[in-house]
This record gives structure tokens, C-alpha cells and sequence, in this order.
């Protein structure tokens, strides 16, 4: 019987060569990786007192610190950049060709300068040194060649050199941008540490996100108050107490006695159990019904330790209150969901 075209191109369709592509491109990675990974590496035994001095000009800078590198130095120099301004310090990225025909301009006496260059010869950015010697701008160079131009015009130079580049032909910077990137990173931490930022200060440079949302909202900006506030007497009907909490829809109402002070809430949950227990709910009062020393929170508190609590304790609200149990509000979970801090 003869077979059909169709049979015998499937019957000889080569898969081999298909599979070993596929193998020898998930060692290629994993090359590549371990290279990179081998060029951070080798930077933690190579710091010494030449970092130390280049994190205290940075601490030292009363202006603003420059970055400026061409090509790939150059995207790795705005990330650089990037990362300085959101960790507290004034920085922006200078293009060194620009700086060269006319953008100068942005360089004041009190700033600081950090140049990077892999080959310490990059033409672009050398013609900004008599500048910038001129105005008296320390220059703390990224390079991997030590006795390079660059090195030699430098404040403090450190030494961002590889074994090798993870590109087999050894052209493409690949290594060498990683261990860069990866020392101006610990540029950057190390001066935040010195300079006491905290997560506060963070926090200010990134209003927009979530982790501002997280340090910077405060408990008394989300919770219900004044007539939003579910809250009854002590001595009140049960039934009184439900029509509070149907009304306010939290779930819940505080408790108070007397003399306005917390004594307790009642929830949902408190209710079923009253009930479960035989209770005559229409002859009970609010004080029968409420559970007493609930969970608190002060309203300077973050918003996201209410997050915490609620976690911590298996709740959906705190009782909002300051001094000697005086109630200011109520907060619950869905009022952290919406402001997205959970």
C-alpha cells in the first residue's frame, strides 16, 4: 500500500534538532546568570575605604548629585539616578554629549558628580572633566580599568571591572552593567543609611503608590465618625441596638456608658452566639449583648498597623478612640480595601 504525501512528511518530521535548540538555550542562560551573578560577587572583596569616601562626598553633596555616562553606562546612570532621588537624595542624570553642547548649565559648585565608564576612555564624558574640575564638583568614577583617563581625573574611583562579559564574543556589556548597576545600588543604600532615611521619608517620595498609601495614611483618614459612628447607651433594647447597626452598616455598633466612655461593641457575630445560647433577644439589653475590652486603635496610628491588627486578632473593625477610652470613630476592613492598603 502506498503511503500519502501528507503520511510521509509527518512520519519524517525532525524533532531532534528542535529539542538540543531548546536544551542548549536553557544552559545559555544559566551561563549567563552564573556569570553575572560571579561579577556582583567578586564586587563585595574588592569595597574598601575608597567606598567609604565616595558615600561621604554623596553625604557631603549640599547640591545635587549628577549622574552621567554614555550608551549602556548611560541607562544604567539613570537608573542610578533614579534610585538616589527616591532614597532622599537630590539627583538627576546628565547626558554627557549634551552636557557638552550647551547642557553644562546644569551643574552648580555644590553638586557632585558620578561618571561611569567601562572603559575610562569614553570621549564624550572626559571633555566634561576640566568643567567640572573647574567649578570644584567632586567626580567619583564607575569604571573598569583603574589606570584608565577617567581613574586618573577622579576623586575616588571604583573599581566595576569583570572577569568577563556573559556575551560570547565579549562585545555586548552585559556583566559589567550588571555589577555596575549593582554597585550603585550600594551607593545609594549606603548613603540612605548614613543619612538616617526611614520609611517615612520614603514614603514621602512615593505619594502615588502603595507604599505610600501604607506609611503615609493615618487611621483617623479612613474611619467613620460624628453621625456615621454606630454607637448606643448601655441601656438600650436590644432591638435598638440591631435598627444601630442596620442603619450604620458595619456590622457592628460600639457600646457606651454613662458617661460616653467605651464599655463594649456588638457585632454580628455576638448576636447568633446570644442567641445560640438561648437568649431572649427581645427582653435583652445592649449591655447583655456586648462583648467587652474590644480591640483599639489610636487615630495618629497607620492605617496599615490597623491592617496588622485585623490580621493579628481574625477582625473586620477597631474601635477608634484616645485618652481614657473616648470613642473617635470606627474603622473596618472594606474601608482599608477601597483606600487600597490592604
Amino acid at each position: 500500500m502506498r503511503r500519502s504525501k501528507t503520511a510521509k512528511l509527518k512520519s519524517t518530521a525532525p524533532l531532534l534538532p528542535k529539542t538540543v535548540k531548546s536544551i542548549g538555550s536553557l544552559g545559555d542562560g544559566k551561563r549567563v546568570l552564573e556569570i553575572e551573578a560571579r561579577a556582583v560577587q567578586a564586587l563585595i572583596d574588592r569595597l574598601d575605604s575608597k567606598f567609604a569616601k565616595a558615600v561621604d562626598l554623596l553625604a557631603q553633596c549640599k547640591g545635587k548629585v549628577v549622574v552621567s555616562g554614555m550608551g549602556k553606562s548611560g541607562l544604567i546612570g539613570q537608573k542610578i539616578a533614579a534610585t538616589l532621588a527616591s532614597t532622599g537624595t537630590s539627583s538627576f542624570f546628565l547626558h554627557p554629549a549634551e552636557g557638552v553642547h550647551g547642557d553644562l548649565g546644569m551643574l552648580a559648585r555644590r553638586d557632585a558628580l558620578i561618571a561611569i565608564s567601562n572603559s575610562g576612555e569614553t570621549q564624550e564624558l572626559l571633555q566634561l572633566l576640566p568643567y567640572v574640575k573647574r567649578m570644584g564638583i567632586p567626580v567619583i568614577g564607575l569604571t573598569g580599568r583603574m589606570n584608565s583617563t577617567l581613574s586618573k581625573n577622579c576623586d575616588v574611583t571604583l573599581d566595576v571591572s569583570v572577569a568577563e562579559e556573559a556575551c560570547p564574543m565579549g562585545l555586548a556589556p552585559t556583566a559589567s552593567t550588571t555589577a555596575t548597576l549593582a554597585l550603585g545600588d550600594a551607593l545609594a543604600v549606603a548613603l540612605l543609611q548614613k543619612r538616617g532615611f526611614k520609611e517615612e521619608d520614603f514614603a514621602q517620595f512615593h505619594p502615588g503608590g502603595t507604599l505610600g498609601r501604607r506609611l503615609l495614611v493615618k487611621v483617623e483618614d479612613l474611619m467613620h465618625s460624628g453621625v456615621d459612628l454606630p454607637k448606643v447607651e448601655e441601656s438600650v433594647a436590644g432591638i435598638a441596638a440591631m435598627l444601630e447597626m442596620t442603619a450604620k452598616k458595619l456590622g457592628m455598633t460600639t457600646v457606651v456608658d454613662q458617661a460616653g466612655k467605651l464599655a463594649g461593641i456588638i457585632t454580628d457575630g455576638d448576636l447568633r452566639r446570644f442567641i445560640q445560647r438561648g437568649g431572649d433577644f427581645t427582653k435583652a439589653t445592649a449591655t447583655e449583648l456586648a462583648s467587652r475590652n474590644p480591640k483599639t486603635i489610636g487615630p495618629d496610628d497607620l492605617a496599615a498597623k490597623a491592617v496588622e491588627m485585623m490580621e493579628r486578632y481574625s477582625i473586620t473593625t477597631l474601635v477608634v478612640t484616645e485618652g481614657d477610652r473616648k470613642i473617635r470613630g470606627v474603622i473596618h476592613l472594606h474601608d482599608l480595601l477601597k483606600s487600597g492598603i490592604v
